[in-house]
């Protein structure tokens, strides 16, 4: 069973359709009893920086999430901004991250007018091998993107790197704590792939 995290500012339907095509199990919730006893969690996100901290923090899932994984030690996987919000903390607002994975969040800055931001449509990954989040997937697999803001990994934490107009770590990966920049829900096979190794080997 994966709990998906509500805290208003997700794609919640994609994912919980796509882990359905996967054969695995999911429920929402923004209940915080019911997170400290998940198995594993997605936590998605799409919007502004602040307003998901701040939401995390009103609906009591902060001290939730914190517990489940950094005591308890269960798989954690951010997608979109749920990546960002575990980082140190991002130019688009002023409030912490969660600060699980070092690494901060900055603005892409176009340096030719080609570069629009947000940063969106399909794009290439380059991924490491070790990593078990990309198991027997094609060495560079294309991802949907949506995204104005960008992380920046201050240690080895970065598993996939993707240029657009600069190269910034588009997944990263400590211990039980991994995220995604790029949307799987909305990448079809590679998307799927990267899922059910997720449920599969972590």
């Amino acid at each position: 069973m994966v709990t998906i995290i509500d805290y208003k500012v997700g794609n919640l339907g994609s994912i919980q359709n796509m882990l359905k095509k996967i054969g695995v199990q999911s429920m929402v919730t923004s209940d915080p009893d019911q997170i400290r006893s998940a198995e594993k969690i997605i936590l998605p996100g799409v919007g502004a920086f602040d307003s998901g901290i701040c939401s995390l923090k009103e609906l009591g899932l902060w001290e939730a999430l914190n517990e489940r994984v950094l005591k308890d030690k269960i798989p954690v996987l951010g997608i979109c901004l749920g990546m960002q919000l575990l980082c140190n903390g991002s130019e688009e607002g002023k409030e912490k991250g969660l600060g699980w994975i070092d690494a901060d969040v900055v603005r892409f800055r176009p340096s030719e007018k080609k570069f629009k931001t947000p940063h969106m449509g399909w794009n290439y990954t380059k991924t490491s091998p070790e990593s078990q989040l990309f198991k027997e997937m094609h060495p560079d697999p294309k991802f949907y993107f949506v995204h104005s803001f960008y992380a920046l990994a201050n240690d080895t934490s970065s598993i996939a790197k993707t240029t657009y107009d600069v190269t910034f770590d588009s997944a990263l990966e400590k211990g039980n704590i991994l995220g995604t920049q790029f949307h799987p829900e909305k990448s079809h096979k590679f998307g799927m792939k990267l899922l059910k190794n997720f449920v599969d080997n972590y």
